[in-house]
C-alpha cells in the first residue's frame, strides 16, 4: 500500500514538473556543476521567468539559445533573462581546456549583450536593467588575489621594473567590462531607473576593485567610474568622498595601493570642472587628501597625475598658492634625491601659476628648501 502512494505521488509530481519551467534555480540542484543543453531553440515566457532569483553563482545551465534578433518582441523579455543567467555561470579560467565549450557559449552569449546594448535595437525594462546589472555584479565583484608584495613581503617598487600581473580571466572579464561600460553610455539608459541599481553600494565596490594588479582591469574601471560621475549627478558627492576615504586608507593604514594613479587621473577632470567660487570642501580635499599623497614612499608611481591635480586647483583659484607651497615643502624629502627632484618639478609649475602676493607669503621658508637643494651634493 504505502508502494502505491509512493508511485502515485511521484507520478503527480512528474505531470506538475511538465508545466514548470525548464530553467533551475538556485533550489532546483544540489550539484552546482554547470551542464550543457544544445539547440533549445524555443523561447517560452511563463511568468517564472521574469524572476531574477535565478542569477547566482552556478545557478544557470549554459544552453545554446536563440539570438534575441531571431525571435518576436513578445518573447525577448523572458529569453534575455535566460541568457543572464547563461553569464552568471562562473569558470576556473586558469585551466584553459576545462569547461571550453561552456566558456564558449559564455562568451557569445556575452558579445550578444553588448551588441544588443550598445546598438539600442530593443529598449529595456526596468526588470531588464536589474537583471543586467546583477549578472555583471556576480561577475567582476569578487576577492582580488594577493598583490605581489603580499606574498615577497617586500615594498612596491617601480612598476616598470616588476612584471606585470595578468588575470588569466581578464579575456571573460574585459567583456562583461564592456558590457557595464556600454550600459553606462547608452543614450537609451534612463538615469531615474539606473540609479536604483548603479547605487552607492555599487559605486563603493567598483572603487574596491581599483587595488587590481592588472592595469587593463584598472582602465576600464577608471573609464566606467569616470562616466558614472557624469552620468550621475546625485552620486557625484558621494563619489569624491569615497575616493577621498581610498587616499586616507592608503595614507594611514595600508600605504599599499595599485589604483592611485587612475584615481588620479579620474580626479584631475573632476577638479578641471569644478566651478568657482570653489566651495571649501574642495578646498578641504586639496589640504586633506592630496597635499599628503606628497609623504608616501611610492609617490614617484603616481607623482606626475598628482602634480596635475595641485596645479590644477592653483589655476582655479591663484590664492591657493600659498597653501600648496607650504604643503610641498611640509612633506619635502631629505635623503631622497630622486623625490627631490619630483618635488621641485612640481614646484616649478606651481610658481608659474601663482601671483606676486601669494609669492610674497611664502618666499623665505621657500628659498631655504631651493638653498639646502642647490647646496646638496647630488648632480641634479
Amino acid at each position: 500500500m504505502f508502494n502505491k502512494i509512493r508511485k502515485k505521488g511521484h507520478r503527480k509530481a512528474s505531470k506538475s514538473d511538465g508545466a514548470e519551467t525548464p530553467i533551475p534555480t538556485n533550489n532546483a540542484a544540489p550539484n552546482p556543476d554547470v551542464t550543457v543543453n544544445h539547440a533549445s531553440r524555443t523561447a517560452g515566457a511563463p511568468s517564472q521567468l521574469l524572476s531574477l532569483d535565478c542569477l547566482g553563482h552556478g545557478s544557470g545551465v549554459v544552453e545554446v539559445l536563440p539570438l534575441l534578433k531571431e525571435i518576436p518582441l513578445s518573447e525577448r523579455h523572458a529569453l534575455f533573462i535566460r541568457k543572464l543567467q547563461i553569464c552568471c555561470a562562473s569558470f576556473d579560467f586558469s585551466d584553459t581546456l576545462k569547461n571550453a565549450r561552456e566558456k564558449e557559449i559564455k562568451r557569445q552569449t556575452l558579445n550578444e549583450l553588448i551588441e544588443l546594448v550598445q546598438s539600442g535595437s530593443s529598449k529595456m525594462n526596468e526588470i531588464m536593467q536589474e537583471g543586467l546589472v546583477k549578472m555583471i555584479s556576480i561577475n567582476v565583484f569578487r576577492c582580488l588575489p594577493p598583490a605581489m608584495h603580499e606574498n615577497t613581503g617586500s615594498e612596491s617598487g617601480d612598476p616598470d621594473e616588476d612584471e606585470m600581473f595578468t588575470d588569466p580571466s581578464w579575456p571573460h572579464l574585459q567583456l562583461v567590462y564592456e558590457l557595464l561600460l556600454r550600459y553606462v553610455v547608452s543614450p537609451d539608459m534612463d538615469t531615474k531607473i539606473a540609479k536604483r541599481y548603479l547605487d552607492h553600494s555599487f559605486v563603493l565596490k567598483l572603487l574596491d576593485l581599483f587595488d587590481s594588479e592588472d592595469a587593463r582591469e584598472r582602465e576600464y574601471l577608471k573609464t566606467i567610474l569616470h562616466r558614472i560621475y557624469g552620468k550621475f549627478m546625485v552620486h557625484r558627492p558621494f563619489i569624491r568622498k569615497a575616493i577621498n576615504d581610498v587616499f586616507y586608507r592608503f595614507l594611514f593604514e595600508t600605504e599599499r595601493h595599485s589604483g592611485i594613479c587612475e584615481l588620479l587621473e579620474i580626479l584631475g577632470s573632476i577638479i578641471n570642472g569644478f566651478a568657482l567660487p570653489m566651495k571649501e570642501e574642495h578646498k578641504l580635499f586639496l589640504v586633506r587628501a592630496l597635499i599628503p599623497l606628497h609623504k608616501a614612499k611610492c609617490v614617484a608611481s603616481y607623482h606626475q597625475q598628482l602634480s596635475y591635480c595641485i596645479t590644477q586647483f592653483v589655476e582655479k583659484d591663484y590664492r591657493l598658492a600659498d597653501i600648496v607651497i607650504r604643503g610641498l615643502l611640509k612633506y619635502w624629502p631629505v635623503t631622497n634625491c630622486g623625490k627631490e627632484v619630483l618635488f621641485l618639478g612640481e614646484l616649478e609649475d606651481v610658481l608659474e601659476a601663482t601671483q606676486s602676493e601669494e609669492f610674497r607669503r611664502c618666499m623665505v621658508p621657500l628659498f631655504r628648501q631651493v638653498a639646502r637643494s642647490i647646496n646638496s651634493s647630488h648632480f641634479q
